[in-house]
């Protein structure tokens, strides 16, 4: 052998793979005991015991209430959904009377929660990215002013601001000496006074063209993308399509289009519809501190897009407000999307709070449910089933919109 050569080390027998027959029966098991017992996991005699005394505990538990409803004479179930109410519900979107059944006033107190959820968080959406565009404004007085803004609200009980807009709507003038803002807009300690439709079947009318023409404008612009056509399906046809399309649902209803202006009758007002203070304050309420909540979201997001982005933007010689709307926010929204649907969910569960100012959402009506009943258990299940589907419905639409937005960002 050449010595100036390395030796050559023999090379391995390579090992045949193992046939089938030789793997030990029982090592790799399958069907619906080994899956049973994968997902138990070890230690099976001591999460038994754990479990049976968790369902001890429960069995105890719900004897000795069923035991005290019945030395009480309150018979559980949900039957007492059926017996009259007898109590009045101040501000009810359906026609609802003391003698309607609890069901019906329960449902009134829901949707009176899920309109102020509904316009919270609407309006506190488009307040929070104002602000939050604001707070990273060049305008040192413009950004310091949001962000003190930010700050007190932040820092302050939420049930605290809901008292002190609850005391200035009570504290505002008398009919007589109401503010007027606005042509047909007053402000006094009875409510917001605003023009209306003369027939309600008009208002209805109206909001119902307006959610179909968002929807069929929505459809419009998804079939535009997918498409990929700008000529016939522009942007400009389908918002005059959504333009024209209440009109023209108004004028084939039949309703008058008559419009109502409050004016001052004796010692109130007479005509076009109220807000009332208690609505007024919570809706206020729940704006201001979630739009501070938003505004954060929105800076955050903003500043996570890279620099690089605004001066790609900049060399292209776009002004600042084409590449904030062009290039930074819809980047951004990957970022917002998911903490926006946390401030949505808590401005939802912080409307309970309005039986704090009186205001007739679901919670006050629960509440005097079970204390005119007896039904506790019944009614805090009802209060929690409801809270539950309203809070996993935003979640789910929420959720749906940021996978969209995830896969539109992988293309």
């Amino acid at each position: 052998m050449d010595p100036g050569r390395p030796a050559l080390r023999p090379a391995l027998p390579v090992s045949s793979p193992v046939p089938s027959s030789a793997v030990p029966p029982g090592a790799l098991r399958s069907g619906p005991v080994a899956a049973v017992t994968l997902w138990w996991g070890g230690r099976s005699g001591l999460q038994a015991a754990i479990l049976a005394l968790v369902l001890l505990g429960g069995f105890l538990l719900g004897s000795n209430t069923l035991a005290n409803m019945e030395r009480f004479g309150i018979t559980p179930g949900f039957a007492f959904l059926g017996r009259p109410a007898g109590f009045e519900i101040g501000e009810a979107l359906l026609d609802y009377r003391p003698q309607d059944s609890y069901a019906l006033a329960l449902l009134v107190g829901l949707l009176n929660t899920v309109k102020v959820a509904l316009a919270g968080c609407l309006i506190a959406t488009v307040l929070g990215v104002l602000l939050g565009v604001a707070r990273l404004s060049g305008n040192a007085l413009l950004s310091g002013l949001v962000q003190g803004y930010v700050e007190l609200v932040r820092s302050t009980p939420l049930l605290l601001q809901l008292f002190f807009w609850s005391a200035t709507f009570q504290a505002l003038p008398s009919p007589r000496q109401a503010l007027n803002p606005l042509p047909g807009v007053f402000l006094c300690n009875r409510g917001i006074q605003l023009p209306a439709f003369a027939d309600g079947r008009a208002g209805g009318w109206l909001l119902a063209a307006i959610a179909l023409a968002l929807a069929l404008a929505l459809a419009g612009t998804v079939l535009r993308r997918r498409l990929g056509r700008r000529d016939a399906l522009s942007g400009l046809s389908v918002a005059a399509a959504a333009c024209g399309l209440p009109a023209a649902l108004l004028l084939a209803s039949g309703a008058p289009l008559q419009v109502e202006v409050p004016e001052l009758a004796g010692f109130n007002f007479s005509g076009g519809t109220t807000v009332s203070p208690e609505f007024s304050a919570l809706l206020v309420g729940l704006v201001v501190n979630a739009a501070a909540m938003i505004a954060e979201i929105v800076r955050s997001g903003i500043q996570a897009v890279p620099a690089g982005q605004w001066e790609a933007a900049r060399a292209l010689g776009l002004p600042r407000h084409r590449i904030m709307r062009l290039v930074v926010l819809p980047q951004a929204m990957r970022v917002i999307v998911p903490l926006l649907t946390s401030s949505y969910l808590n401005l939802t569960k912080n409307s309970s709070l309005a039986v704090a100012i009186g205001f007739p959402d679901l919670v006050s009506v629960i509440n005097t449910s079970a204390n005119q009943t007896g039904q506790v258990l019944e009614t805090m299940a009802i209060m929690m089933g409801a809270y539950l589907t309203v809070n996993l419905a935003v979640s789910a639409a929420m959720n749906l919109y940021n996978r969209r937005l995830a896969a539109r960002g992988a293309r």
